[in-house]
């Protein structure tokens, strides 16, 4: 079976592009959609991530927890989020590598925002028998892009609940 580098889902949410936006590139905030992050550690900046930005998130796996180190590759106000993993470790993120790219599209859809999460593998050097091997390890025997396709869709459906919801209990404007 050929491997799969990259897996991606959209979903469209009744904000405007700027809020979905606002929400993404806050990355101590993911911890409120995704199942796996927790957001980031208490050093990393709470504020919207911006181009070069780095932060350490937090993860959960089950009883599994780790770190990585980010870098904020793109940060497109209500166009386009993307950060590059690039170091993974228990309580810190010591061993260094490509680890994989996380990018959040956002494009005007009616009255709202379609957003697309894309996860990229950036384990290419790695030979495919090994990173399948690992990866139905690591998520008990699934590989990495079957994994991650879960996550998405649970993490757009995630976001759309909690935006639409902060979008339907703001104060009208006029």
């Amino acid at each position: 079976m050929a491997r799969v580098f990259t897996v991606s889902d959209s979903i469209t949410i009744a904000v405007p592009a700027d809020a979905a936006y606002a929400a993404v590139s806050r990355p101590a905030d993911m911890g409120r959609w995704s199942p796996e992050n927790l957001g980031t550690t208490d050093e990393s900046p709470a504020e919207p991530a911006g181009l070069g930005t780095t932060f350490v998130g937090r993860n959960k796996r089950g009883a599994f927890r780790w770190t990585t180190r980010c870098t904020v590759t793109a940060a497109e106000p209500g166009k386009r989020f993307t950060f590059r993993v690039h170091a993974i470790g228990l309580k810190r993120p010591f061993l260094r590598g490509p680890i994989a790219t996380w990018e959040y599209r956002f494009e005007p859809a009616g009255d709202g925002t379609r957003v697309t999460e894309t996860w990229t593998d950036d384990r290419r050097g790695w030979p495919t028998f090994v990173a399948n091997a690992f990866d139905r390890v690591a998520t008990s025997g699934k590989t990495f892009a079957h994994f991650q396709r879960r996550n998405i869709e649970t993490t757009l459906h995630n976001l759309k609940r909690a935006l639409e919801a902060e979008h339907d209990s703001a104060p009208f404007e006029h």
